[in-house]
């Protein structure tokens, strides 16, 4: 397994942009499809977004296409979310997952502890 490690949370006003990053350990960092989730108070984790190993192929949750943009760098075994135009629907507690899987069915097993982001209403 891999471990995760997110930051990069925080308060920022609607409108606003916020980018996560999760510093991930091992070596075996760049063969891990990786994803973000999200926990919106009193709800489930939801899916938000997903990025093969290569970075060639994404995946995004409707509610955040055309904002929120997943990539990596896995020279520095690092995945990021940028978050534009944010919402107070956003609000959530965003998590870092890896899977042994492929981008399709990634299996993610390995998950940070979390990073607390709030747009105020």
């Amino acid at each position: 397994q891999v471990q995760l490690i997110e930051s990069g949370g925080g308060l920022v006003q609607a409108g606003g942009s916020l980018r996560l990053s999760c510093a991930a350990s091992g070596r075996t960092f760049s063969s891990y499809t990786m994803g973000w989730f999200r926990q919106p108070p009193g709800k489930e984790r939801e899916s938000v977004a997903r990025i093969s190993w290569s970075g060639s192929t994404t995946y995004y949750a409707d509610s955040v296409k055309g904002r929120f943009t997943i990539s990596r760098d896995n020279a520095k075994n690092t995945v990021y979310l940028q978050m534009n135009s944010l919402k107070p629907e956003d609000t959530a507690v965003y998590y870092c997952a890896a899977g042994a899987g492929s981008v399709r069915n990634p299996g993610f097993r390995s998950w940070g502890q979390g990073t607390q982001v709030t747009v105020p209403s």
